[in-house]
């Protein structure tokens, strides 16, 4: 696969639209599809049209690409913050080499004020990496995306990851995912679909998810409803607005 590194600044949002997190970081954009949820992808549609407007960070469209330039960046910010690492990307890609994903562990250690949110779609190789040689701290938090019954099995993946704060992304949450085991996770996101090719989405699927996060004690955060854009859909369950977050 070819693999291109680019010279140039940014890939850093001061400001996240994503509802979770307060901003986002970037050492890494491009990624390829894996599973239903990704068939929407709102990353490469970003990337695309960033593409077009002749944006130099995205001149590869959502080719996997590696941005060493910007690994410095979360030690400019001395304001804690939460962000979101590679929303543009996966930083556990089969592509992207572990060589490189210890240079960004090492940012996130010496950049220790900041808690770092990864998610991955791949938590087969999240877990092969941490196990080489990382241990993991209260400040990094991992995470797998979740859309349906196939994907269910990641959660038992990432519970085998050695972390202090393991979450899911059940998002765009695509089905009932049916009875949940949420030993030795600590935080649910769930939201359905946003854009024109968006998918249906139930509120009773996200209802089935609450009750057993109530049921189990793990925080439950309702990221939207969905629609034609992020925003067209409403964040209220059953009229009530779930913003509640891991202890931290």
């Amino acid at each position: 696969m070819l693999m291109v590194w680019v010279i140039g600044w940014g890939m850093m949002a001061e400001k996240s639209k994503i509802e979770w997190t307060d901003a986002s970081w970037n050492p890494t954009t491009g990624c390829t599809k894996v599973s239903e949820g990704c068939r929407n992808c709102y990353a490469e549609t970003l990337a695309l049209r960033l593409q077009k407007t002749g944006s130099h960070r995205y001149r590869n469209g959502f080719k996997l690409t590696l941005h060493p330039e910007v690994l410095n960046l979360p030690l400019k910010w001395k304001q804690p913050k939460k962000i979101f690492v590679d929303s543009m990307s996966d930083l556990f890609h089969k592509d992207i080499p572990f060589e490189f994903i210890d240079k960004v562990w090492e940012i996130m250690m010496e950049a220790d004020w900041h808690i770092y949110q990864i998610l991955t779609k791949r938590p087969e190789r999240m877990l092969k990496y941490i196990q080489r040689q990382h241990f993991i701290y209260n400040h990094i938090w991992l995470g797998t995306s979740v859309e349906n019954q196939r994907t269910k099995h990641r959660i038992d993946t990432l519970r085998q990851i050695p972390a202090e704060i393991r979450f899911l992304s059940l998002e765009p949450l695509l089905e009932d995912l049916g009875e949940l085991n949420l030993e030795g996770i600590h935080w649910i996101i769930v939201g359905g679909e946003s854009g024109k090719n968006h998918r249906t989405f139930k509120e009773e699927w996200a209802l089935n998810i609450l009750k057993q996060c109530r049921e189990q004690n793990v925080p439950f955060f309702f990221k939207q409803v969905g629609g034609i854009t992020s925003k067209s859909g409403r964040r209220l369950l059953q009229g009530k607005v779930y913003d509640e977050y891991p202890k931290f």
